[in-house]
């Protein structure tokens, strides 16, 4: 985890904000202000394009906290793996440059949950990331959602995935971690 103090932080605040306005709806949008440090940079003094995926992280931990579905995490021994990601940049972000990481889910299948983070600067959209992620648990599995919800309660509002997510979702798989996934180009 390269942005571990921004990691720190980000929990930090998110309990903060989490006491005094409390818990967010599942379908509710998380919002985190950031700046564009010079670590962040690349040779062409923006924004390196991968980095946009480690902080877009940071809203992801921010949501998971304020929603409470942290608490509930790591009472059952759950946690969330990142299975695919897509990012579409619009706009370079540039040194010092103050920006917001928009967060929330967008919807859910019988396998994953899907979020969207933006970079958002003055209202306007600078950066998109549509996030699949599994439910696992630690003792071994995946999570199904029968038994999130029995948990955390069945979330209303949240919107049907729209479908070309879930073509995304289908279209960039790789097989399964106990089939064969040959390197082979062509």
């Amino acid at each position: 985890m390269n942005v571990m103090w921004r990691t720190l932080i980000v929990m930090v605040t998110a309990r903060r904000r989490l006491r005094r306005g409390g818990r967010l709806g599942p379908s509710e949008i998380s919002r985190i202000r950031l700046t564009t440090l010079l670590t962040d940079i690349d040779l062409l003094r923006h924004m390196n394009n991968g980095r946009y995926l480690s902080l877009f992280d940071l809203g992801r931990w921010d949501l998971l906290v304020r929603t409470g579905l942290w608490d509930v995490m790591k009472t059952y021994g759950w946690y969330a793996v990142v299975s695919s990601e897509t990012v579409t940049f619009r706009k370079s972000l540039n040194l010092w440059q103050k920006f917001d990481v928009e967060s929330r889910m967008i919807g859910h299948d019988d396998k994953a949950v899907y979020l969207e983070h933006r970079a958002v600067v003055g209202g306007e959209v600078y950066a998109r990331a549509i996030i699949r992620a599994r439910m696992m648990k630690r003792s071994g599995g995946t999570l199904s959602h029968e038994e999130l919800f029995a948990a955390i309660g069945r979330p209303e509002g949240v919107p049907e995935v729209d479908a070309w997510v879930h073509d995304w979702a289908a279209a960039s798989a790789l097989p399964p971690t106990r089939a064969e996934a040959p390197s082979v180009w062509g």
